[in-house]
């Protein structure tokens, strides 16, 4: 059984990001940032084409209607445009954990502040209006602009999984 959550829009935004549900509607917008292969060098999905773009975006929306992530969209509120996208995975309600991850911007987005403007919205919703205990951001051991855009959220390193 699929817990509530998935069953809920989830929008969540401050002044520089608006945080949506993932959905084929935003293909348009996904199609003008993702054929970067900074993006998905570290992530496994390598979108190279309009085929790869529908496989990742109906992978993505089967994610969420199956109960596995709930992905999102997220909006540079200034221009209007897709940035990029960020999941809710691994999610253990019992036990109230849940990983921030699968996460990737555009590369005029990067940089920007918009990691750390949606990180804030999305932590923000976990601790304070869902009561998850834990949040766990895994990063690729050798994707270090990452790994230093979590350092610069004031989250701490506990180890690595080889």
């Amino acid at each position: 059984m699929v817990n509530e959550l998935f069953q809920k829009d989830i929008m969540l935004e401050n002044k520089i990001v608006r945080i949506v549900p993932f959905n084929e509607s935003y293909e348009d917008g996904l199609r003008k940032v993702i054929f970067d292969t900074e993006i998905t060098q570290y992530t496994g999905n390598h979108i190279l084409t309009e085929a790869d773009l529908k496989e990742y975006t109906a992978g993505t929306i089967s994610s969420r209607k199956d109960g596995v992530r709930y992905p999102f969209i997220v909006i540079h509120k200034e221009s209007g445009q897709v940035a990029g996208a960020t999941s809710f995975g691994n999610l253990v309600f019992q036990s109230k954990r849940l990983e921030i991850g699968w996460t990737w911007y555009g590369k005029a987005y990067r940089g920007t502040g918009i990691n750390k403007a949606a990180k804030f919205e999305l932590l923000n919703y976990a601790f304070e209006s869902r009561g998850f205990n834990r949040v766990q951001l895994s990063v690729d051991t050798e994707n270090i602009r990452s790994q230093k855009a979590v350092l610069k959220l004031g989250a701490k390193q506990e180890g690595v999984i080889m």
